[in-house]
């Protein structure tokens, strides 16, 4: 997934208990009986369990979280470049979004695209940017998230922003392409929140 230029488990051991030694003939082989027949119980449940592990894996990324790649460098410093992280894609389907909140859309001018950014302003905000510093309706915002060295001294005329329309903008301002270059986001293209990332290792953790 490019930002800007679009954005086992182990199964469970069965114990058998040993046969007991001193037992007569014919208890013995009934012991025996029921030693033999433990192995494929035993592979019977490590494939129900194997089974099971995939098909709830299956449901959760196919229906509630997506791994993907970050390409790119406009959300630095949270997002680097090749980090792998999971989106929440049910998220929006039964919440709201917010400010702050990092968002995975299609690109709103080439849908086969995706790009990933923050959401700066809401619909019916008013949002203008002077000199690199965000206002929405009236008031600074804070932004602790976008560090000294990557800001920039862009300005933006005031808009309000339509019904249904999202301000996104990249953490890393100098290079980011986002709403100020490409406009708002329409709320039905906006499909996934960024939640977690787990690789590389130095870089796990939520998104924030």
């Amino acid at each position: 997934m490019n930002e800007d230029e679009k954005t086992g488990e182990q199964p469970s051991a069965a114990v058998v208990a040993g046969a007991d030694n001193g037992a007569s003939g014919s208890e013995g082989s009934c012991q025996a009986a029921n030693v033999d027949s433990r192995p494929a119980g035993s592979m019977h449940s490590w494939l129900r369990d194997l089974v099971v592990s995939v098909a709830i894996s299956t449901f959760i990324i196919v229906f509630l979280y997506q791994p993907v790649r970050v390409e790119g460098t406009s959300m630095l410093p949270v997002l680097e470049d090749q980090d792998r992280l999971f989106i929440n894609k049910i998220a929006y389907r039964v919440g709201e979004i917010h400010p702050g909140d990092v968002v995975v859309f299609q690109y709103p001018r080439d849908h086969t695209k995706s790009y990933i950014k923050r959401v700066i302003a809401l619909p019916g905000d008013r949002l203008r940017i002077d000199r690199g510093e965000v206002y929405v309706n009236g008031a600074r915002l804070a932004e602790p998230y976008v560090p000294g060295r990557f800001t920039d001294d862009r300005t933006q005329p005031e808009m309000v922003l339509p019904p249904h329309d999202y301000f996104v903008m990249g953490d890393h301002r100098s290079i980011s392409s986002d709403s100020r270059d490409f406009g708002p986001v329409d709320r039905s293209l906006i499909y996934g929140k960024a939640v977690f990332v787990y690789w590389p290792m130095e870089q796990v953790g939520v998104v924030r």
